[in-house]
């Protein structure tokens, strides 16, 4: 009932929609529209032959743990079962500038001979899973495409929707995904980070081991008595080094994001979609921040990675193609949680590319999925890194960690002198 009741809220709407297909990893847009306005065509269509047919899946579920794992396992079944010739981009499908806005799912190429396997697996999803399904025709002068939306008939059959225009479209003020970046991507408070590890708990069993973790409660407090000194940077950036020398420079305590009793959980959310696995780090960052709160009575205290990691990583990740995509220096995407502690100096290090390669490999340490995308990525990581710039409250102080690390380690203690007043 919640999948039919989606799909009414959204069809007198639809028109209004905005279109995004992933191609060669950046998004390009189209529109639909009643009548034609001549024999426009989206490069979306620009390499489909004749006897090819494209779908669309868009994911409609109005629960969004429902819709999140849905929307994770969706990919594998459409690998699965539809035909071997299927090609799959993901895609999107949005109201310009309007939040919550946003449908994902996939764009569907397929070139097998008969349409009989696909349009069997698309009947089958459009019946018994929380999907909009749409198929595009190439119109008769070979030229104008339409967008047709299935729709379910009362004998369980799938009826057309009327024809729609499809047209190419410049690309909107924001990239789509940044309309669901907030509380879905990166968390901005503690309440709506466990509220989605409440809700998840049913499918993922560990989450209720995560909250009984949690404190009853979070509130905004004051810096503690000594500072708060956080070390960001990528993997092999020198950041362990340099916390343990600052450990024993400054008679500091250090401290970890995630904490050391998330650690057991990591691997299993790490395997989750992206709003469970978002949501876990960000209470972890909840759980040091008590911690920081208890050590920095007594002693200066360092934080190795923290707030900035956790949403850097989550930007560059949810918002793809190239950089200047991200959200616009500025953006409320970039603010820090207002019941997260926050900390007196953030030091971000950099590194030339091919030297942290170097490292890690000299390292040969396991990484994660979003680490090794660093590695072979260039794009990914020119994200990540201009995202850690464009957080504020406080922004980071970038220090260069190519020389040797007891160089390193005394230009950052003249910044934390200098800034701190140690």
């Amino acid at each position: 009932m919640a999948r039919r009741t989606m799909s009414l809220l959204l069809l007198p709407r639809w028109s209004s929609r905005m279109f995004s297909v992933e191609l060669d990893g950046e998004p390009v847009y189209f529109s639909i529209q009643e009548k034609s306005r001549g024999k426009e065509v989206s490069r979306v269509f620009s390499n489909v032959q004749n006897n090819d047919r494209c779908y669309s899946l868009l994911v409609c579920s109005s629960d969004r743990v429902e819709g999140a794992k849905f929307y994770a396992e969706l990919k594998q079944k459409l690998l699965r079962e539809m035909p071997k010739e299927c090609a799959l981009s993901p895609m999107c499908s949005f109201l310009p500038n309007v939040k919550d806005s946003l449908l994902k799912g996939y764009f569907l190429k397929d070139t097998s001979p008969s349409a009989s396997l696909s349009e069997r697996v698309l009947r089958e999803l459009l019946q018994h899973e929380p999907v909009l399904v749409c198929s595009y025709l190439r119109g008769e002068d070979g030229q104008q495409w339409t967008q047709c939306l299935w729709k379910e008939s009362d004998n369980r059959a799938v009826e057309m929707s009327r024809d729609f225009c499809v047209v190419p479209s410049e690309a909107p003020e924001s990239h789509p995904a940044t309309l669901n970046i907030i509380n879905s991507d990166v968390f901005y408070n503690f309440e709506e980070a466990c509220e989605v590890l409440k809700e998840s708990a049913d499918i993922i069993p560990e989450a209720t081991s995560v909250l009984e973790l949690l404190p009853s409660r979070v509130e905004a407090r004051s810096k503690p008595d000594f500072p708060v000194i956080v070390i960001e940077g990528l993997d092999a950036t020198g950041k362990t080094t340099l916390t343990e020398s600052l450990k024993n420079a400054l008679g500091a305590t250090l401290l970890r994001s995630p904490p050391q009793c998330l650690s057991p959980l990591r691997a299993r959310f790490d395997r989750e979609p992206p709003l469970f696995r978002r949501a876990f780090y960000a209470v972890g960052n909840y759980i040091t921040a008590e911690a920081i709160g208890q050590e920095g009575m007594k002693t200066p205290v360092i934080v190795d990675r923290f707030w900035h990691s956790t949403a850097a990583y989550a930007i560059a990740t949810a918002v793809s193609g190239p950089v200047c995509n991200l959200p616009a220096e500025g953006s409320e995407v970039y603010r820090w949680p207002t019941d997260l502690l926050q900390p007196s100096l953030v030091v971000l290090l950099t590194l030339d590319p091919e030297e942290r390669k170097r490292r890690l490999r000299d390292r040969g340490q396991g990484e994660t999925a979003e680490e090794q995308e660093l590695d072979h990525n260039q794009l990914f990581r020119l994200k990540v890194e201009e995202a850690y710039h464009r957080i504020s409250g406080p922004a980071c102080v970038t220090v260069d960690a190519s020389p040797p690390a007891d160089q390193v380690l005394q230009q950052v203690l003249l910044l934390i002198r200098g800034k701190c007043h140690l």
